[in-house]
């Protein structure tokens, strides 16, 4: 079956100030569809392909454009309204998320500088992640470069670094994207990531 846009949970403006209508749209409408249009590429000559040599060929594209539809996907949902807007953008609420988020970085505050030392390191394109170790069930800071997922962990929050997402807003000012998009985390989906992962869950 053919991998598909999927639509975004909220308007195109409603993330605004924090990340404009017009990168939502482009963000969304072009970047995320070239991906799924390109995974959806590779598959079918993957499943054409006579010869390992072929499959092998075809291994780069079905790991950028399959990362690349996976992450966005996990994207749109990680993002809601700011508070101020009537959404649920930026609040933690009680709950096992934010005990985690005290336990492990000793608040949410905290969390915010390293997640965004962490991925202002990033040379080039790539994702900033809160994941889950399923085998600790603690809470850890990680990067992926250009499109790929993250595996390792099981992830609660990414953060796209790509310039397609912030540059026509922050232009090369990636430490203002950064502040900004904490306005418009969802916590709750992060939460409930965080319950399912804890409970071995798949994601």
């Amino acid at each position: 079956m053919a991998n598909t846009l999927p639509p975004l949970p909220y308007p195109y403006n409603a993330l605004e100030p924090y990340i404009s209508e017009e990168i939502m749209t482009l963000h969304h409408t072009k970047h995320h569809q070239t991906y799924v249009n390109a995974l959806n590429a590779a598959e079918a000559a993957y499943a054409k392909a006579s010869t390992p040599k072929e499959r092998i060929a075809l291994q780069a594209a079905l790991k950028f454009n399959g990362g690349g539809h996976i992450n966005h996907s996990l994207f749109w949902t990680n993002l809601a309204p700011a508070k101020e807007k009537g959404g649920n953008g930026g609040v933690l609420p009680p709950g096992p998320l934010k005990d985690a988020i005290d336990r492990d970085f000793g608040g949410l505050e905290n969390l915010k500088k390293e997640f965004n030392a962490a991925t202002l390191g990033i040379q080039g394109s790539g994702w900033g992640w809160l994941g889950l170790n399923p085998k600790t069930k603690g809470l850890e800071i990680a990067t992926t470069a250009n499109q790929d997922p993250l595996l390792a962990l099981v992830p609660l929050i990414g953060v796209d670094i790509w310039e397609h997402a912030f540059y026509l807003q922050y232009k090369n000012v990636k430490p203002d994207y950064l502040a900004a998009i904490w306005h418009v985390i969802n916590f709750e989906e992060a939460q409930k990531r965080f319950v399912e992962g804890a409970g071995g869950s798949k994601l």
